[in-house]
């Protein structure tokens, strides 16, 4: 007699740990065990079908049975969804495309490349592949999540490596000689408050840094403005944190403080300064105070002052970005700038392997927009310009008599 209740006890005990070969064998094992009916009792006990009992009694009695890896006999399983439905790739890969071009005539314009949006999309052709499937046919497709690179840096100027060979060539000449060479611009505005600032910082689990739900500014204290101040030859940073507006007079202003706090004794007897700078912004090669007040700059330190500008659309490429500016949004990573004090010392700590050392101080000053430079005071700017691009590169030297100065076409078009 078969002790069905028995069979199925053990079987339900060991099928979890088991595959389904494993268990095609064991229902056979068992039914071979019990003789004659033993197919069907089995069957009845375990749930599992007569024909893989019977495929697993063939496996059992093969003289030559050897374990193999697979499961399933060769060609069974469920046929591939591409298969029972044909064209469910060419449609997928037709929505993708168009989306991704930006057809105009795409059924998908306008929605997001999601998962669950295609999905619906190829249910309205009469296709059914939920959002796991449509996954996996995007990676046989070649396609996968991705965010935005940013790549694009606008026109290419065609002496746009020739300017960047004549900065470096510059650096090096100032170096040798043993004159300072900087590198300067504005760092992103900074919202002042408890605001949720990019980055993660380690904390007590379950105790996340609470901050407000909007980025709303705050009138007071508002934004900030870092001006940064990167010296090349020293591995050093300045920034001096400005409450108003990012002007020309705030830009001078904050290579000013950077000179007589640390360039004037670090470079003692020095007569000249390089400054490698942005094509626009506070800084720009057209903006009329920045050079106004470089040569206000000049006539108090008696110091040559020798501008080169990188080409437009390579702001990214200037070495304070990634020589100090990247480090000092690390520091701060995933804390709220609640107050300017704060902001000071996070940027005053940052510090890299390389003994890269940074120097902080708050400017309380107020800048103006909008100051009008005239052409008199344009016109009486001691400046020489290089023959290569006079736009972008060019010297400002102390004030000397410039009565009679014969105007470049550089200068024509600062006059305009």
């Amino acid at each position: 007699m078969i002790d069905i209740v028995a069979i199925k006890a053990r079987f339900e005990t060991l099928s979890p740990y088991l595959d389904e070969r494993a268990r095609r064998l064991l229902a056979a094992s068992k039914a071979r065990a019990a003789g004659r009916g033993g197919v069907a009792a089995v069957s009845a006990a375990t749930g599992v079908a007569r024909n893989p009992i019977g495929r697993g009694l063939v496996e059992l009695g093969s003289a030559n049975a050897r374990p193999e890896r697979r499961i399933r006999r060769a060609g069974g399983g469920r046929r591939p969804k591409t298969e029972t439905e044909p064209g469910l790739l060419a449609a997928l890969e037709e929505l993708v495309q168009s989306a991704t071009r930006g057809d105009p005539e795409a059924a998908l314009l306008w929605v997001s490349r999601s998962q669950r949006h295609l999905s619906g999309a190829l249910a309205e052709r009469g296709f059914t592949a939920s959002q796991k499937m449509v996954g996996r046919l995007l990676r046989k497709l070649g396609f996968n999540l991705q965010t935005n690179k940013k790549t694009l840096e606008g026109a290419f100027h065609p002496d746009h490596d020739a300017q960047f060979e004549h900065i470096n060539q510059k650096i090096k000449q100032f170096q040798t000689a043993g004159q300072p060479a900087i590198s300067v611009d504005t760092k992103k505005k900074e919202l002042v408050g408890d605001f949720k600032n990019g980055g993660r910082e380690l904390r007590p689990k379950g105790d996340p840094e609470p901050v407000g739900v909007h980025d709303f500014k705050i009138p007071e204290p508002g934004k900030v403005a870092p001006y940064g101040v990167y010296d090349i030859t020293d591995n050093s940073g300045w920034v001096n944190v400005g409450i108003d507006h990012d002007s020309a007079a705030f830009a001078v202003e904050s290579i000013r403080r950077w000179w007589n706090a640390l360039g004037k004794s670090r470079y003692l007897g020095s007569t000249s300064l390089l400054i490698s700078a942005d094509c626009g912004g506070s800084n720009g090669a057209r903006v009329r105070l920045w050079k106004r007040e470089l040569q206000a700059f000049a006539n108090e330190t008696g110091l040559s002052i020798t501008v080169a500008h990188h080409p437009p659309g390579t702001s990214k490429w200037n070495r304070i970005e990634h020589r100090l500016f990247a480090f000092i949004t690390q520091n701060w990573r995933g804390r709220p700038l609640v107050s300017h004090e704060v902001i000071v010392q996070l940027i005053g700590a940052t510090t890299t392997a390389n003994s890269l050392d940074v120097r902080c101080c708050l400017d309380e000053n107020d800048y103006p927009k909008a100051i009008k430079t005239s052409d008199a005071e344009m016109n009486a700017i001691n400046i020489d310009r290089d023959p290569f691009h006079g736009e972008w590169n060019y010297t400002i030297f102390p004030m000397i008599a410039v009565a009679n100065r014969p105007v470049s076409a550089a200068d024509e078009d600062d006059l305009r």
